[in-house]
């Protein structure tokens, strides 16, 4: 038989037709396919509710689950993007004193300038390269200028120098050593010297 044939029942079979719910029973004469089809469509509806609790259970569960497992890609994104930061604020931290070698050198300006000009070209084309890659990786310098006031989150003040003009008073006299920052973050303030009034 195929789907398209229907089924006929003899008239000897048929009786009164009885409606539950939507579905059409035929009563046969003892009456016994009526209950026989209520017991079933009653079963059929209660493993139909435990199937649909059942797919909301675990489609809540796959939600939740696929939720924190978002969250936890999201959070470990987060942790190796702060690992490398701070990988990088290590790794420029120990080049901190190279920078500073470099500085002293500089700084004083009748050695430096008695030294072989080749060989001095080539120590300062040494130095900018080293800038430049530090530059490139989001270092740059904290550099304050003298007279200005300092900056708690950029300046340290390690020592006072003794003055009598009093619009001095607190203000950078002397930087000792430049500070570093990367992107906001810093990764050494710069030492300086500050007025203080006698």
């Amino acid at each position: 038989m195929n789907d398209t044939e229907e089924t006929k029942i003899p008239d000897s079979v048929q009786s009164e037709e009885t409606v539950i719910d939507d579905v059409v029973f035929e009563d046969t004469a003892e009456g016994e396919g009526e209950a026989h089809s209520r017991d079933k469509i009653k079963k059929l509806r209660d493993d139909l509710k435990i199937a649909q609790t059942e797919k909301t259970d675990y489609l809540t569960n796959w939600q939740k689950e696929r939720a924190d497992f978002i969250n936890y890609k999201k959070g470990e994104d987060d942790r190796r993007k702060e690992t490398l930061v701070l990988a990088r604020e290590r790794f420029t931290e120990e080049l901190l004193p190279v920078l500073d070698a470099y500085d002293m050198a500089f700084s004083n300006k009748e050695a430096w300038e008695k030294v072989d000009k080749t060989w001095r070209t080539g120590v300062e084309y040494i130095h900018q390269q080293l800038v430049k890659v530090l530059a490139e990786n989001g270092v740059s310098e904290i550099a304050p200028e003298l007279g200005a006031m300092p900056d708690a989150n950029l300046h340290e003040s390690v020592d006072t120098i003794p003055t009598d003009d009093e619009s001095k008073q607190h203000s950078i006299a002397q930087i000792m050593q430049k500070g570093y920052k990367m992107g906001s973050r810093v990764i050494r303030p710069a030492r300086v010297k500050v007025w203080e009034k006698k």
